[in-house]
């Protein structure tokens, strides 16, 4: 359907593609993945005939169409009701319906034949082509992607950009094209959207090309991997999940394939310096000069999976409660956000706050942080000391500072060895340092902005979708920087595989309240699936009964392995947990405690907190087990 071949290209004097070659199959689900700045953008618009290969060819069939989901698309504007821009995509249908209005506005003063008989063509190709049931299609999508029914007829100009962008993904779905080419989908996404654009693309009949830096969409939409490394598209069987595999196969080959290289090498080097000036050895050491000239060197595997080698401190604790909201409204206009909701949050709490756009996520961080009103009460505790990440803070950067300048605005104390860690970190190294912020891509932005925050002496983090625009190594670091850190935050997120990571308690919104969920991402999964079988044997006990008495069939290995997964998290955390309670209770038995009340009620308060939590962790896991 496409092909790639030997194809070659250099933006900017930096060559991104040498001779690399790529096949494209009638539905083919292909995951494009690679470092930020390796050129998979730039592929896509190469595809579509935006940029001209330097060298190399790509050639397609006459019957592949192509849809691009790009982030030009945010500039278009329309006036038009966001239903009314979906269904653009319906050319001929149409074309063919203004066709028809105008042959039965004439019939109305000449009734003829001729008239007559042009209707009912038009009307026979308007209902061969689905005609008639065009707006029910594209309502479905648009409200698959998040949008109310009242919306529909609202004008795509009243819209921020994320939620234009959803428009232009309608109608690119709409349009069914042979290749769906999807740069970054999921960066306008909530979760909800996100699980509803996977069952959409299970079954679409076309290619799929997509862009990517989520790994749970990679994983539910992809049967293969093309990773974009070293000038090449490389191609792997499977998900992202098997991509991780092989390439660990190929890697620990490649690296053996190395040492054995330059063993070689410097065998050969040694015997061409040892007998160099004797004159018998002369020709077998040419020999040996040439066969090094001419050798085709293998290159030395880079280790991608950056270890955080560094901690992100703050000077003072926070008392043991950080926040207690009581009675929390907040509403524009008519739209109620939050009604009466109270929650509290504890030191060490690593909150995930998910759900669909829309639901006040955002506003509740805006409001702990100030620049939202409210009615109610939010008592704070102790010395906390609060900072916030939005993807409007990377405006916030100085554009003609360079990165240790723009570190340095943070009040920072660190040295410049420190600070060149910390950026080293993020994955600016060397005079990279010194690059000024306007050069900067937004992923390289979003990373300065980040390592800004998270040198703020803040102990307590609010943080908006801060992996949008992250590469999957640049999400790891800061999921290693949130994990090792000791303060609380409260994150904002559709990333799963970035939630499961930091998160130890998960926060919804539900009838304008926001719940809690004690426990990590695995176990909300697997507790929202008993909810929801609960909620349907409820509605429906007859069919339920049924279905559960005709349903023989053992969960799926997926299914099965996630909760595996799940149990093995939980136990893990029970253990540390039990260690933390065998310890408090060694303090706890020291009568030197018992003389300096401050510290005995300290450790008290550390010990119930433990307990309970200790307590909440195994009635989960008992849970899981009878699961």
């Amino acid at each position: 359907m496409l092909t790639i071949h030997n194809l070659s290209f250099a933006f900017g004097g930096r060559i991104l593609y040498e001779s690399a070659s790529l096949q494209i199959k009638p539905k083919d689900r292909i995951g494009l993945i690679g470092l930020n700045g390796t050129g998979k953008s730039t592929l896509l618009r190469l595809i579509v005939g935006e940029y001209q290969p330097e060298s190399g060819t790509i050639s397609r069939s006459k019957e592949c169409t192509i849809g691009f989901l790009n982030q030009d698309l945010l500039s278009y504007q329309s006036q038009e009701p966001i239903l009314k821009v979906a269904m653009q995509a319906f050319e001929r249908q149409n074309f063919l319906q203004e066709q028809i209005q105008k042959v039965l506005s004439e019939m109305e003063t000449n009734y003829s034949e001729h008239l007559l008989h042009k209707l009912s063509t038009l009307q026979e190709e308007f209902a061969m082509l689905d005609g008639y049931n065009l707006q029910s299609q594209a309502e479905k999508v648009l409200e698959g992607l998040g949008f109310r029914t009242e919306d529909l007829q609202k004008p795509l100009q009243q819209f921020s950009g994320g939620w234009r962008m959803r428009v232009m993904l309608a109608k690119l779905l709409l349009q069914k094209p042979a290749l769906l080419m999807l740069d970054e989908p999921t960066n306008h996404l909530d979760l909800p959207s996100i699980e509803w654009l996977e069952e959409y693309l299970a079954d679409y009949e076309g290619a799929i090309l997509v862009v990517s830096h989520d790994r749970d969409f990679l994983d539910n939409t992809c049967e293969t991997i093309v990773e974009v490394a070293q000038k090449k598209l490389n191609v792997y069987v499977g998900n992202y999940s098997d991509y991780l595999e092989q390439k660990a196969e190929r890697e620990e080959i490649q690296r053996n394939a190395y040492e054995n290289q330059q063993a070689m090498i410097r065998q050969t080097e040694r015997f061409i310096n040892r007998f160099r000036a004797k004159a018998t050895k002369a020709r077998q050491v040419q020999s040996r000069i040439k066969m090094l000239e001419r050798l085709e060197r293998i290159e030395e595997v880079k280790d991608e999976n950056v270890k955080l080698h560094f901690r992100f401190t703050f000077s003072q604790n926070s008392g043991r409660q950080v926040a207690e909201l009581k009675n929390l409204s907040k509403s524009y206009g008519s739209l109620q956000i939050f009604k009466n909701t109270s929650i509290a949050i504890e030191r060490g709490d690593k909150i995930a706050f998910i759900g669909a756009n829309g639901k006040g996520k955002s506003t509740l961080l805006r409001i702990l942080q100030g620049s939202e009103s409210y009615e109610g009460e939010i008592k704070w505790g102790h010395n906390v000391k609060s900072t916030y990440y939005a993807q409007h803070q990377i405006e916030a950067l100085t554009l003609d500072n360079d990165l240790l300048t723009e570190l340095r605005q943070t009040g920072t104390t660190r040295t410049e060895v420190e600070l060149r860690t910390i950026l080293g970190c993020f994955l600016f190294s060397g005079e990279d340092v010194f690059k000024k912020i306007r050069v900067l891509s937004g992923g390289e932005k979003s990373r300065v902005a980040l390592a800004k925050t998270l040198l703020s002496d803040a102990n307590f983090l609010l943080l908006d979708e801060p992996t949008n625009h992250l590469d999957m190594i640049s999400a790891n670091i800061l999921a290693q920087a949130l994990k090792n850190f000791e303060g609380t935050f409260v994150v904002v997120s559709h990333d799963r595989n970035f939630i499961r990571k930091v998160a130890n308690k998960i926060w919804y919104i539900e009838n304008e309240q926001i719940k809690e969920f004690l426990g990590g991402f695995d176990e909300y999964e697997i507790w929202q699936e008993e909810q929801s079988l609960k909620k349907s044997q409820q509605e429906n006990p007859k069919e339920s009964f049924s279905k559960t008495k005709n349903t023989s069939q053992p969960p799926s290995n997926n299914t099965q392995k996630q909760q595996q997964k799940a149990i093995e998290k939980i136990e893990q955390e029970i253990t540390l947990l039990e260690t933390e309670k065998s310890r408090l209770e060694n303090e706890l038995s020291n009568p030197e405690v018992y003389e300096q009340i401050n510290l005995l009620q300290e450790i008290q308060q550390k010990y119930e907190q433990i307990c309970k939590e200790l307590n909440e962790k195994m009635q989960v896991w008992e849970n899981m087990l009878a699961e």
